[in-house]
């Protein structure tokens, strides 16, 4: 019966490891559950079976878990669950097209590497090319890549 027991806590353990690593992430009942499982485990072959039942028992739950998370990571479960789209699309500023190295303007917003800036009439999103820049700081656009506007301070 003890050997019923122990077999039962670590494949219930093993269960509650796997449903640890890939479904609840963090530290939850589960993780919490798995430790208790084995552990109560281990302790019980101690306690009930002996010293070496139970340094079997150890080396079986080290062993069963480390080959059951790798046979998990191998199969093709997670394939399913893995993101494999790429998101490139960016954001359309019209306003940006009009904009062209060496026009002037003035920070709206704090640039802490990105924020608002005002061309004109034209308010847009800009990135800076050094150290933060101030709200209401002159500017000046240094180049264009991609769609976005680098700006620096106007010296």
């Amino acid at each position: 019966m003890d050997i019923l027991i122990i077999i039962g806590l670590l494949i219930a353990g093993i269960i509650l490891l796997l449903l640890e690593v890939f479904l609840f992430p963090g530290i939850s009942l589960a993780g919490i559950g798995a430790t208790a499982c084995i552990i109560y485990a281990n302790v019980h072959a101690f306690t009930e079976l002996g010293t070496w039942p139970g340094i079997i028992t150890l080396i079986i739950s080290i062993i069963s878990s480390i080959l059951v998370f790798v046979w998990f990571m191998r199969s093709k479960s997670l394939d399913r669950l893995a993101l494999k789209k790429d998101i490139d699309s960016t954001v359309k500023q019209p306003e940006a097209a009009t904009i062209q190295p060496g026009d002037t303007g003035i920070a709206l917003t704090r640039l802490a590497q990105i924020g608002n800036a005002q061309f004109g009439d034209r308010i847009v999103e800009v990135k800076t090319t050094g150290d933060f820049i101030d709200a209401k700081t002159p500017i000046v656009v240094e180049r264009i890549t991609n769609g976005i506007i680098f700006v620096a301070t106007q010296a």
